[in-house]
């Protein structure tokens, strides 16, 4: 495919609780079923455990069986697969998005803001640093659900990036905020914008109801599935993103600052 474009999958589904097998093997089936052609493919938060504060039975290290997972259908589909799990660092614990490579690169971004309300704040490390990954020419900036909710640190300087890209596991009875900060986020940063959630009840019975979106520049709606399972496949376009942002160059008036 040209450097013009840039293809993602993404793979709304339920999650059996904290049964790492299980998942592992329902997402390779599904990972395996995509026929058309894709560059990324984009599995919700937590994808092998659901959102489960028990990193202490369930963290794995970087060099374990979640990890050489992602590598391997990342090789066999020769596409990047991101999501993120729990990580162990010596004593440290850690919801880490994942950026896998075929070829066994990988990157990974800790989750900066810790959901409080979960008591996430208790069981896991925050991460401090962005990570905004790089394929065809194209920036991707890389964060985790409740992220969401802070502005700041998906703000663009200049332009930073093309696409800004959530996986989450973020309960129904908040989707209107999902789905319009999801929105906002398009539109202020004038890139493409993409949330995956889960679909599904929890074992805290908490449900979700997925409403996984893509998002345009100008806060156009490419995507949107509700409650089913779904595995959906777009091809963006760089052109219109660039002939978005110089037609309406907004972020030029934006304020400068700096995160400490």
């Amino acid at each position: 495919m040209p450097v013009s474009t840039l293809s993602f999958s993404l793979i709304q589904t339920s999650l059996f609780w904290e049964d790492k097998g299980a998942n592992l093997d329902m997402l390779a089936k599904k990972i395996l079923s995509i026929e058309e052609y894709t560059e990324v493919i984009v599995l919700p938060e937590m994808f092998n455990t659901g959102f489960s504060m028990q990193p202490k039975k369930f963290a794995e290290t970087m060099d374990g069986p979640t990890v050489e997972w992602m590598l391997r259908l990342s090789a066999e589909k020769k596409a990047i697969i991101t999501g993120s799990l729990m990580i162990q660092e010596g004593e440290q614990f850690f919801n880490r998005l994942i950026w896998m490579l075929p070829n066994g690169e990988l990157g990974y971004y800790d989750k900066r803001h810790l959901f409080a309300f979960a008591g996430e704040d208790q069981h896991y490390t925050a991460g401090n640093k962005r990570l905004i990954a790089s394929v065809k020419g194209w920036k991707i900036n890389l964060q985790v659900c409740y992220d969401l909710r802070f502005p700041v640190w998906a703000r663009q300087q200049g332009e930073e990036y093309d696409v800004l890209l959530y996986v989450a596991n973020w309960p129904e009875k908040r989707n209107h905020a999902w789905k319009t900060l999801l929105t906002a986020r398009a539109i202020e940063n004038q890139c493409y914008t993409i949330g995956v959630n889960r679909v599904g009840m929890d074992g805290n019975n908490i449900a979700h109801s997925g409403d996984s979106l893509i998002v345009g520049p100008l806060g156009e709606v490419l995507y949107h599935c509700a409650f089913n399972e779904d595995v959906f496949t777009i091809t963006l376009q760089k052109d219109e993103l660039t002939n978005t942002r110089a037609q309406f160059p907004f972020w030029k008036d934006a304020d400068f600052f700096q995160i400490q």
